[in-house]
């Protein structure tokens, strides 16, 4: 068995397919660890390149490459800011078929069919209407690898945003921006931040694992001692904004 074989079989049993839309989550020590075990080099393009081969030209892979720098007051190059969401989106930032979205706090590197659209959204907001959050809602999978859902679910500040919760407010950051072609300028952009009177994190209750399995919206799988879960996003999402509106059971502030 060649050393590509071993890359695709870990996702003999994950429900990704042609066409899919994926936001993929992860931690790739999980994976490293993996292939040293058999004596292998984890190759993250290798790896990369799998995924593109299961969801082909039609679908659309996103990875995380989020950096709160501008929230300081610093600089954000397009071109040269890192990703803060680990070394996989880094390595898809520095390919040439993955490109930026082009939010300075929140931004993806982008791979596929719906790249040139959610690459040409000025979205001012985070998570908001105009982000493409919004378009993930309802057309794509979330899929964590190496790390529970819970500790890296950023699409539960979008559900908070659309439903307007009493914990959070808009606030405005502003700093320097120097996009793809080398211009300069001070923008402002936005995020739903937490109101620190009332709470210091939000988390997510650990029973919302069983209804999401229940709904057919939450896929788990352990794949050689590596953990796969798999969010149907928009089943999960219709079941939050439920619960949202009902008072928050799922999602919930903590104050310390």
């Amino acid at each position: 068995m060649d050393n590509q074989k071993k890359y695709s079989e870990l996702f003999e049993n994950i429900d990704l397919k042609k066409g899919d839309t994926v936001y993929i989550a992860s931690d790739a020590l999980s994976l490293i660890m993996h292939f040293k075990e058999i004596d292998i080099s984890f190759e993250p393009n290798v790896f990369i390149d799998t995924i593109i081969d299961i969801v082909g030209v039609e679908g659309t892979i996103l990875f995380p490459t989020y950096n709160w720098d501008f929230c300081k007051g610093k600089i954000f190059d397009y071109k040269k800011t890192i990703s803060e969401c680990g070394s996989l989106s880094n390595i898809a930032l520095n390919r040439h078929d993955f490109k930026r979205t082009k939010h300075p706090i929140y931004s993806f590197a982008v791979y596929g069919k719906h790249q040139d659209y959610l690459c040409s959204l000025e979205n001012k907001t985070s998570w908001g209407k105009d982000s493409p959050f919004h378009f993930l809602f309802k057309n794509s999978k979330n899929l964590f690898i190496g790390i529970d859902y819970k500790d890296g679910f950023t699409m539960d500040h979008y559900f908070e945003q659309l439903m307007n919760v009493e914990y959070r407010f808009n606030k405005d950051f502003t700093s320097i921006y120097l996009d793809e072609n080398g211009l300069k300028q001070k923008k402002t952009y936005s995020m739903f931040v937490r109101n620190l009177d009332i709470v210091d994190i939000t988390k997510i209750n650990p029973k919302l694992d069983e209804v999401l399995i229940k709904n057919d919206a939450l896929k788990i799988n352990v794949v050689k001692k590596i953990m796969f879960s798999l969010i149907y996003l928009d089943k999960a999402g219709e079941i939050i904004i439920d619960d949202l509106k009902s008072g928050g059971n799922y999602i919930y502030p903590l104050k310390y």
